[in-house]
């Protein structure tokens, strides 16, 4: 089993309310756990507004596989609504080391 980290990068949209969003990405928890590939998540915002959506994943199979139907699984509709799409970047990586 290769764990596959994604990293997205975004900002929100201007008046998008941070609460909010942080609760729309929480709602998106249900669609994460049918993946069957999801083995944690952390959602974070610097000082500069940069979110960071950081999710492990048990392959890059299932990473990919998630990614490409989110944007169409409604429980993940209202997280969407409030993303800049143009400010997002997303990639994969192979975790070599994690420690909790």
């Amino acid at each position: 089993m290769t764990t596959t980290a994604e990293i997205v990068t975004f900002r929100l949209l201007p008046g998008a309310d941070a609460t909010a969003f942080a609760k729309a990405a929480a709602d998106m928890e249900p669609f994460l756990q049918e993946t069957g590939g999801m083995i944690c998540r952390h959602l974070s915002v610097d000082e500069d507004g940069l979110w960071t959506d950081h999710i492990l994943w048990t392959s890059p199979e299932a990473a990919k596989k998630a990614a490409a139907s989110v944007m169409e699984h409604p429980a993940a509709q209202p997280c969407m609504a409030m993303i800049d799409g143009p400010s997002a970047q997303m990639r994969h990586a192979q975790v070599h080391l994690q420690q909790e």
